[in-house]
């Protein structure tokens, strides 16, 4: 099986972003456990750990990969145990699993001693969803129930990359919450539908970002970096050739007036220039990668709680640009696919989550639908 394939290329990749603060941030004595789909064959791993936002040492004690029934553990630098610095990540030795396009295999891995539970993100869809239990569980196949309770907050675990066919390769989705929640997995599922079994979605996104902000606060820290503390940590992935930028409408959204909140002053609202601005600084470093890059409009915004008309009317000049520019290989109008065409400011009533913010899991299938198919061959 190995002899037909010469390329390494990532099968799984989250963002790492800021927990939220809280008096039990810390954890001991916890195996974490999280599922990885296979959208292709190959015949060995390689799997990295990321401290990126951590601000302490973060020792993972033992990880393992779960697959077919058996237990294959990792090694870094031939060791079971490994140390993260605080900034830093770890990328784990080769391990030999022949893998088959379309399993899932499941990565779970040990921290024995207190661990700052910083480096994470939070994801959801049909492909996302990990668990953690008591005690060291790692050779475990089924956790017992009684010590283990779901989670979609991935800690630590950034990236999975697979040795592969030469043909095969990876497409990037960057972005904010809407690229957290479900429309990375349903694309997956479209391409495993549609037989495009080349291609592997890596989602990059963190809940609350923005293109040109940050929070530098403990209420909002965990709504994640700006986007020139992300991009080059997060978009350069193994195998890929194409990133869709979808973000920039928690620019818009977020401030609202210290009056009403003292963390969000009207001083951060950015003018649309500024925020094309931002959005060509992530055009040029994806260049110079030498990727493709697809742009994705923003979304309808009508009934969420700071909507009102300066903030659609910035939107939507965003969006022209997205539309309009030479600068891209494409534009994804997202916005096109999931708005109410009797009243464009509002979702498709059936594309609406309830919050008028996020869509929900038929309006997240509908942004993988608009997806072009010459992005994913």
């Amino acid at each position: 099986m190995s002899q037909e394939f010469s390329k390494w290329v990532s099968i799984w990749g989250n963002a790492v972003s800021v927990s939220e603060n809280r008096p039990e941030s810390y954890a001991k004595n916890i195996t974490l456990r999280y599922p990885v789909y296979c959208p292709f064959d190959g015949s060995r791993l390689q799997l990295t750990f990321d401290n990126y936002c951590g601000t302490e040492p973060v020792t993972i004690n033992r990880a393992v990969i779960l697959y077919q029934g058996h237990f294959y553990a990792l090694t870094f630098g031939q060791k079971e145990s490994v140390t993260i610095k605080a900034g830093e990540h770890i990328v784990s030795d080769e391990v030999s699993i022949d893998v088959c396009a379309h399993d899932t295999l499941y990565v779970s891995f040990y921290l024995a001693e207190f661990t700052l539970m910083r480096s994470s993100v939070y994801v959801s869809g049909p492909l996302s969803g990990g668990q953690y239990a008591i005690g060291d569980q790692t050779e475990v196949a089924e956790f017992p129930i009684d010590i283990c309770k779901k989670t979609n907050i991935y800690y630590f675990l950034s990236n999975v990359s697979l040795y592969t066919h030469k043909d095969n390769r990876a497409v990037v989705c960057y972005g904010d919450s809407i690229t957290a929640q479900a429309w990375p997995d349903y694309l997956s599922l479209r391409c495993q539908h549609d037989e495009l079994s080349h291609t592997a979605i890596i989602r990059r996104a963190t809940s609350g970002s923005r293109i040109l902000r940050e929070y530098h606060n403990i209420t909002y820290e965990s709504y994640g970096l700006m986007g020139t503390h992300r991009f080059d940590h997060e978009v350069p992935t193994v195998g890929a050739d194409t990133v869709i930028i979808q973000q920039g409408i928690n620019d818009i959204i977020h401030p609202v007036g210290t009056d009403v909140n003292p963390f969000r002053p009207m001083s951060d609202l950015p003018t649309a220039t500024q925020l094309i601005d931002g959005l060509k600084w992530y055009i040029d470093k994806a260049r110079s990668y030498g990727y493709r890059v697809y742009v994705g409009t923003l979304l309808p915004i009508r009934g969420w709680r700071t909507y009102a008309p300066f903030r659609e009317d910035l939107k939507n000049e965003f969006n022209e640009f997205i539309r309009t520019t030479d600068l891209i290989d494409g534009c994804i109008d997202f916005d096109l696919a999931t708005r109410d065409t009797a009243d464009p400011a509002a979702f498709l009533q059936r594309y609406d989550s309830g919050d008028h913010l996020h869509p929900s899991a038929l309006g997240y299938q509908a942004m993988a639908d608009a997806v072009p198919i010459q992005i994913l061959t």
